[in-house]
């Protein structure tokens, strides 16, 4: 009696090449994404660890106060919360940020931390825009005199996004100071001259911005003027009172600046959106400083009490989106618009202490983590073969290239994000092998079930495929959504279990339709899995088919193909 033939419907067979040659074009463009980190030694092949497995530094971070200054325990747990935002915004894992005492704060992160990195930590970042008043060189000129024809630069610009005027700055820091003439009475706006007192004027002719830590000892009193240097120490300025604070600042992302034609220049730049009261404020400001003179139409931006840039308006900005430029390289002005974007520090910190602390699990406790991963994954293979006999093969393969993804995602997200697997996370990815099981029995279920009905296997598969992927994407989503919301809600302690979860489960959507699938679909095209072999896990007599389609338009029953010496 003839059989229904095997051969596979034409171009659906090159479609499942095709999808399966771009997924593993894929795996192996990340595996040479990290081959060539660690060739470039920036990475390394295994992942990253997290404090609890592998150790890694503490800092002491002790309140910089001036003169008679005092820190309240309100400011240290407000500094405490930013600074973990800022520790979280770098990638580590499982960082802890606590108080000690009255006023210091214990950082203790995995690995070793660099300057920067630590300098991002403890700086305040506090950006404030300042009316320049009177600006001069930032050495004091060797014969004091009262009037001067020299003037200042501050390279940079503050623009609108949609601002059409040529940048501009003014002049350089070659003479003396620059203002308008000498002020009386009582200050009646932030770019009023008569903020700058006699007293003032003596401390801003006294200042030498060559001298180390010259900054340490200013106060700086957002209600009040400031006297302080630029952050090459090339000029110093008298400025106004706060014009628009760092809490005012919604939102701070890094970039490189357009030119006129749309086209990105070589100008690193940080965009700021301000809130409504801010863009209101800062666009007032902007009209009055167009009809100063110079230096006094120079808006400066000042971080961590120093001056970073002070061009002049060239036009008014009014929709709340400025500019800063800096000479800023472009990962500077990234770790820069986080600290922004995370809020300023209500004090500045200095370093008391740096010391190296153990792992608090360390690799005892991976070993049996791993041990139980490895103990779940047999199990699940075993019960895949027991139940799918070589079917149970595609799980296993399924399972393997789901394992490869993982290891490669997360051991590249250490090079270039920081982030590190802590036992948390190693508990996620040993939760992620049942999640990832559950989605090849449900696609082999429903394949099953079609069979059960009297179809061929080629569309049982096609008939499978289309009822099982609802459920497989409906599950998987509601498992990414809990994960999603426990990493938003959740402690540092269980943010990693909440990561790996998340993540696995994205990768075991990817694998169950760019890989599971279509192997599955190519196995159907074969006589072993399509004559429903006993070993093949799809044979229809042991799964109690009814009726079975025998080619041309007729049926048969399992029984009688099983009396008849198996032929249908």
């Amino acid at each position: 009696m003839a059989r229904a033939s095997t051969r596979p419907t034409r171009g659906r067979p090159d479609g499942a090449v095709r999808t399966l040659v771009t997924f593993f074009v894929m795996v192996a463009a990340l595996a040479a994404v990290l081959g060539g980190a660690v060739w470039k030694s920036t990475a390394q092949w295994t992942p990253k660890l997290g404090l609890d497995l592998e150790g890694g530094t503490q800092l002491v971070l002790k309140p910089r106060l001036v003169g008679d200054q005092t820190v309240t325990s309100q400011q240290v747990a407000q500094a405490r919360d930013i600074i973990a935002e800022r520790v979280d915004s770098q990638g580590v894992s499982g960082a802890e940020v606590t108080t000690q005492g009255a006023d210091n704060i214990v950082v203790s992160m995995a690995g070793d931390p660099t300057r920067q990195q630590e300098d991002s930590l403890r700086r305040s970042s506090a950006l404030q825009f300042r009316p320049v008043l009177t600006v001069a060189a930032g050495t004091p000129a060797p014969t004091p005199t009262s009037t001067s024809t020299g003037s200042s630069t501050s390279t940079g610009t503050s623009t609108s996004t949609s601002a059409s005027s040529t940048d501009k700055s003014t002049s350089s820091a070659s003479g003396g100071a620059t203002s308008s003439a000498a002020p009386s009475g009582t200050p009646t706006s932030a770019t009023d001259q008569a903020w700058v007192t006699p007293g003032l004027t003596t401390q801003f002719d006294a200042l030498d911005c060559s001298k180390d830590g010259v900054l340490d000892t200013i106060v700086d009193d957002p209600a009040k003027p400031l006297v302080t240097c630029s952050t090459d120490k090339t000029a110093k300025y008298i400025l106004g009172p706060v014009a628009v604070g760092g809490a005012d600042i919604t939102d701070a992302q890094a970039g490189y600046r357009l030119a006129q034609n749309g086209q990105p220049t070589n100008v690193v730049e940080i965009q700021l959106s301000l809130d409504s009261k801010a863009t209101k404020t800062y666009g007032d400001l902007s009209i009055e400083m167009l009809n100063l003179p110079s230096p006094r139409n120079q808006l400066a931006s000042v971080l961590d009490s120093s001056v970073i840039i002070a061009p002049q308006f060239n036009e008014p900005i009014t929709n709340g989106q400025a500019s800063i430029t800096g000479g800023f390289t472009f990962q500077e002005a990234q770790e820069l618009a986080k600290q922004l974007k995370f809020g300023s520090l209500p004090i500045s910190f200095d370093l008391q202490t740096r010391t190296q602390i153990s792992p608090t699990l360390g690799e005892e406790q991976l070993r049996l983590g791993i041990l139980a991963g490895l103990v779940g994954l047999v199990l699940v293979v075993l019960y895949s073969l027991f139940q799918y006999r070589a079917l149970g093969l595609v799980t296993v393969a399924s399972i393997v290239i789901a394992a490869l993804l993982t290891y490669l995602t997360i051991a590249i997200l250490g090079w270039a994000q920081n982030y590190r697997l802590d036992m948390a996370g190693v508990t996620g990815l040993i939760v992620a092998i049942g999640v990832t099981a559950d989605s090849f029995i449900v696609y082999f279920e429903r394949i099953r079930d079609e069979v059960r009905d009297g179809r061929t296997l080629r569309t049982a598969v096609d008939s499978g495929w289309k009822r099982a992927k609802r459920t497989i994407v409906v599950a998987d989503g509601v498992n990414f959504l809990g994960a999603l919301v426990l990493y938003l809600l959740a402690s540092s302690s269980v943010r990693g279990f909440a990561f790996t979860l998340g993540l696995t489960t994205l990768i075991d959507i990817l694998v169950v339709f760019v890989f599971t699938h279509p192997v599955v679909s190519l196995l159907a095209r074969r006589k072993f899995f399509a004559d429903g072999h006993k070993w093949s896990g799809l044979d229809p007599e042991r799964l109690g088919a009814k009726v079975r389609y025998a080619g041309r338009g007729r049926i048969s029953a399992p029984h009688r193909a099983a009396a008849e010496g198996g032929q249908a």
